[in-house]
């Protein structure tokens, strides 16, 4: 027996939920922007520098008042400690020491030592402030760069109508995922530049699917009316989108129940990529295409479908 999770003959008309869903997007936007600005991001040493070691502890869970209390006594300055994973986890997170690289070998060893044969050092990271800040205009520039050549892509693959509606789209689901990490704090790092791309991608990839249909039937009922057109388009790839969502999610879900810390701030970030993005592709995406006088061809006739009737 086949699951279906929604009706391939579903009729709903979503561009009549134009307004609510404009209202959710602006909210969730500005929401965004005000987090960055006024809270920021929890950025990993990939891009503000320190030294980060991961250990686990050989004689049950981790004592984080005592690990805090010999480590403050340390003089390395600024130095959190946190559990991930299960409670033997730890994570030590040390400000970058004043000097050369030997200045930071000598904070690591110091900090090995004072864990002691009780944890077993898991991981040993190092990033200097310029390579931090090197690391975070490269992944700016990669996501721009990314948004830049889908916007071209989708304008010679299209009209610039849907260029326009697509990048705006795209930028929503990027902006809305920055807040999402200003508003949890989770760590900012590489892997989340990474994540955000693929979100781009995965978004990107449901745009095109909704607007091909919707050129196709463009060109195949000329009598209707474009918003009707557009909502039958919607209508067409629902099935589809909502399945590819959901298959997606529940991968995504197994990595961050059994994945552990490292792979679960991606994997919250492709979550709600996902979430938005399918959002995104039906409300916002064809929500801006309805704005424009979209080309309607002339390769094909009228096939003389009647107007379909709204479920409500």
């Amino acid at each position: 027996m086949r699951i279906k999770l929604v009706s391939a003959n579903s009729n709903f008309d979503f561009l009549s939920k134009g307004r609510i869903a404009a209202l959710f997007s602006l909210v969730l936007v500005l929401t965004s922007i005000g987090m960055f600005v006024g809270k920021g991001l929890n950025l990993g040493i990939d891009f503000k520098g320190g030294i980060l070691i991961e250990a686990q502890s050989q004689s049950g869970p981790a004592d984080l008042s005592a690990l805090r209390q010999n480590m403050n006594g340390l003089a390395l300055g600024e130095i959190s400690i946190q559990t991930f994973g299960t409670d033997r986890d730890v994570l030590v997170r040390v400000q970058r020491q004043e000097g050369d690289e030997q200045a930071q070998i000598a904070a690591i060893q110091l900090i090995t030592s004072t864990l002691g044969e009780t944890y077993d050092v898991r991981r040993t990271e190092f990033v200097g402030p310029t390579i931090g800040a090197e690391l975070a205009r490269k992944g700016v520039l990669a996501v721009m760069c990314a948004l830049l050549a889908i916007m071209v892509y989708i304008w010679f693959r299209f009209e610039w109508q849907f260029s326009i509606a697509a990048i705006i789209a795209l930028t929503h689901d990027v902006v809305s995922t920055v807040g999402l990490f200003s508003l949890t704090n989770f760590e900012f790092n590489l892997a989340t530049i990474a994540a955000i791309l693929t979100i781009a991608g995965y978004s990107i990839n449901d745009t095109v699917v909704v607007f091909d249909r919707v050129r196709e039937n463009l060109r195949r009922y000329k009598s209707w009316e474009q918003r009707d057109i557009l909502n039958k388009s919607l209508n067409e790839t629902l099935a589809r989108t909502v399945m590819t969502s959901v298959t997606t999610a529940l991968a995504l879900l197994a990595i961050i129940i059994f994945g552990g810390a490292v792979l679960r701030d991606f994997a919250l970030a492709m979550l709600w990529g996902v979430t938005i993005g399918t959002y995104s592709s039906i409300f916002v995406a064809v929500g801006l295409l309805s704005r424009f006088s979209l080309n309607r061809g002339d390769e094909d006739k009228d096939d003389g479908t009647p107007r379909p009737e709204y479920e409500r």
